[in-house]
Order: C-alpha cells, then sequence, then structure tokens
C-alpha cells in the first residue's frame, strides 16, 4: 500500500507547525500503532512558511525494517533507490555523520541538474533519516525532506516520508507538491521493490 496525504490550504495557517502522519485517519485505522508513535509525532512536524508547501506519503513495504533500513541510511548512496540521480558525491565529511554534504546530479529530461544537500539526522535507533537542500541548479527552494521507518506487523516495515518546500514563483502550493509527490512516490515504490527482493534472497538461501 502507498498513500499520500497533504494538508489542505485551509488547515494550514502561515507558520503553523503541522503533525502530517497524524492527520490520516484511514492510515491510523489500519496501523493504530503509528498514531501512537512518538518518532512520527516528533520528526514529521513541519514548520510551513506563507509561501511553503508540504506532504507525505507512505509506503509499506514487505520486508525487515533492518534491511529497509539499511539502503535508506546510506547519505552517500542515495541512486541506490533514487533512479531521478544518477550520481552522487559526498563534498563534505564522510557522508555518515550530521552535517555532511552530498552533491547529486540529476538525470537528463528534469527540470534541475544539480543538488547540493546536507545531511541533517542520522538516527539509527530510531531509523530517521533528514537531509536538506543547500544549494544546486534547481527550483525546490529550502526542501528539508525527513523519511522515518516503523515496524509493522502486516507487512513488515511502513515508510514515512515527508517534506517542506518553497513553491516556486509562477507555480502554486498544489502543482508544487503534485510534482515532488511524484518523484517522491517513485523513489519510496522503487525502495519497496528493491528491499522485497534483498529479502526474498535472504530467505532463499536460508531455506536451502
Amino acid at each position: 500500500m502507498l498513500a499520500v496525504h497533504r494538508p489542505s490550504p485551509a488547515s494550514v495557517l502561515n507558520g503553523d507547525s503541522v503533525q502530517i502522519p497524524m492527520m490520516i485517519a484511514s492510515f491510523q485505522k489500519r496501523f493504530p500503532s503509528l498514531s501512537r508513535d512518538s518518532t512520527a509525532a516528533l520528526f514529521h512536524t513541519h514548520e510551513v512558511g506563507p509561501k511553503q508547501c508540504c506532504s507525505a506519503v507512505i509506503q509499506e513495504i514487505s520486508a525487515p525494517i533492518s534491511t529497509v533500513w539499511s539502503v535508506v541510511r546510506r547519505f552517500d548512496n542515495p541512486q541506490a533507490y533514487k533512479h531521478f540521480l544518477k550520481s552522487c558525491s559526498v563534498i563534505g565529511g564522510d557522508g555518515g555523520n550530521v552535517g555532511s554534504l552530498r552533491q547529486v546530479h540529476v538525470v537528463s529530461g528534469l527540470p534541475a541538474g544539480s543538488s547540493t544537500e546536507r545531511l541533517d539526522i542520522l538516527d539509527d535507533e530510531r531509523h530517521v533519516i533528514s537531509f536538506s537542500v543547500v544549494g544546486g541548479d534547481h527550483r525546490l527552494s529550502n526542501y528539508r525532506s525527513v523519511t522515518t521507518l516503523h515496524s509493522s506487523p502486516v507487512s513488515g516495515t511502513v515508510v514515512v516520508e515527508s517534506y517542506v518546500v518553497d513553491v516556486p514563483q509562477g507555480n502554486t502550493k498544489e502543482e508544487t507538491c503534485d510534482f515532488v509527490d511524484v518523484i517522491v512516490r517513485c523513489n519510496l515504490q522503487s525502495l519497496a521493490k528493491i528491499a522485497e527482493n534483498s529479502a526474498a534472497g535472504v530467505k532463499k538461501k536460508t531455506s536451502m
């Protein structure tokens, strides 16, 4: 299952803090443990400015959380599952510590060339990673993303990725979120496929 949640404009006042995943009633019903998860409540709360938009994508993955996290935590190798990226170079730090910088290059066909990004959070215990865009050739200014992983008795792992970003001049909030949601959704679907294939391979080996 993949779900997208976006707060309605009327529910977000300038400068408001928005708890994105907590607003999804149907998702809470399916995964009641997540609605009480302090990690989700803490990290998916964004300050939204007057010319910003925010959204969240939620993906179920039929793989252990350790398998999914081994892919997601690699700040130095986002192209492993983010197929809109063709390369990544660590240009500051070692790629594994908060404050590290990476420069990613985007595949042709997208309205961007490169992006410089800073690692803001890498929490192996709570399975949280967050980065901010701090430069580059693109239109997604002040983009900040937070991704958290949660154990699920239904599927194995639930991934929640939320973001806040400036709305480019000439675009609406709806248009901006539509564009970013497509990218995030494709990334998480790719992540699911990679993690599930990896988990299936391990299971096959152990059963032989």
